[in-house]
């Protein structure tokens, strides 16, 4: 590993065009779901097949991360049925016509001190103000933070120009 000195901070990169190794293997995982899916086809298999692996995935997680995991994915599921999980860069995520609208990164498998739920720019969450929250930390999230996501996921997923109600 080479390192960099970036604004006073040394930054440690590889020799690999600067991608460490947790993003060599996402984006070997990426590879390995867009190979899965093309043999897929469409349809009801594919989302079936698309669903367990994203199970399986929150299967392994460490427990703490799974536990998130599995509560994630009943609340989008049961707050946004038309959205379909599947695997994005090797993690939950939930998608509407082939395109990620929001998704979970297990902190444990990402060595990060929390794991993230977040959306992508499909999710309809503009606000008037210019300014919106993207990406959530999750920790141990108590009953109000989880019905707040569930608002949240709904939200994503309204038509462009319906008020949140």
């Amino acid at each position: 590993m080479a390192a960099s000195k970036a604004g006073g901070k040394t930054r440690s990169t590889s020799s690999e065009g600067g991608f460490s190794e947790q993003e060599r293997a996402a984006m070997k995982e990426r590879a390995a779901e867009l190979k899965a899916q093309a043999r897929r086809g469409r349809g009801a298999n594919k989302a079936a097949a698309d669903e367990a692996d994203v199970l399986a995935k929150i299967a392994e997680m460490p427990e703490s991360d799974r536990v998130l995991a599995e509560r994630v994915h009943a609340v989008v599921t049961t707050a946004a049925p038309e959205l379909a999980p599947k695997l994005y860069y090797g993690q939950p995520a939930y998608a509407r016509k082939g395109k990620v609208v929001c998704f979970f990164r297990s902190g444990r498998m990402d060595k990060e001190r929390y794991s993230t739920f977040g959306f992508s720019a499909e999710a309809n969450l503009d606000e008037g103000s210019g300014l919106w929250p993207t990406s959530y930390a999750l920790t141990d999230p108590g009953e109000e933070a989880w019905e707040r996501l569930a608002v949240l996921v709904k939200q994503a997923v309204r038509p462009s120009g319906q008020e949140a109600g």
